[in-house]
């Protein structure tokens, strides 16, 4: 599955993540979040039809811009949602490539089956946390020291359409 066209950028595309991708993946991971997941996190969850890239077949550069981890996991006899992951490599940010991953993300989420879709977010994270509102993710509880460093985790939910 492709998508064309993220926000006015005609050279992005967002499609399943693959083995070919995870080291771009893990780059991105790391220049992003001051705990990365190791490249075994990344690998666990290839197949998964929740983890998309964002490629940019413009740059000269690694193509991959972007990716988010999201899966399904049982709850009640109906799946729920969960987005693990989302990044943008630092020089790509503030072109809706956050935006269009989780929108692409939560999509998929549905149509596989999720009425409702989980994340845990930082609790200072304020960029994440204001596009998570946009989606109308709602939070739900906190997490005392969640991160290895002690910071608190917010869980938010948001329904989707299947």
């Amino acid at each position: 599955m492709t998508t064309a066209g993220v926000g006015d950028e005609t050279d992005v595309q967002v499609r399943q993540a693959v083995q070919a991708d995870l080291l771009a993946v893990l780059r991105i991971e790391r220049k992003s979040f001051p705990q990365p997941w190791p490249f075994s996190a990344f690998e666990r969850y290839l197949g998964e039809p929740g983890f998309l890239v964002a490629v940019d077949d413009a740059r000269d550069d690694e193509s991959v811009v972007g990716f988010v981890v999201a899966d399904l996991v049982p709850n009640h006899g109906r799946p729920l949602g969960h987005v693990k992951d989302i990044a943008v490599h630092p020089d790509c940010r503030g072109r809706g490539l956050g935006r269009t991953l989780l929108a692409r993300a939560l999509a998929v989420l549905g149509e596989h089956g999720a009425h409702t879709v989980k994340l845990e977010v930082r609790e200072s994270n304020d960029v994440a946390r204001s596009l998570y509102e946009e989606f109308g993710f709602e939070h739900l509880r906190r997490l005392p020291r969640y991160y290895d460093d002690g910071e608190d985790a917010l869980i938010l939910v948001v329904e989707v359409d299947e």
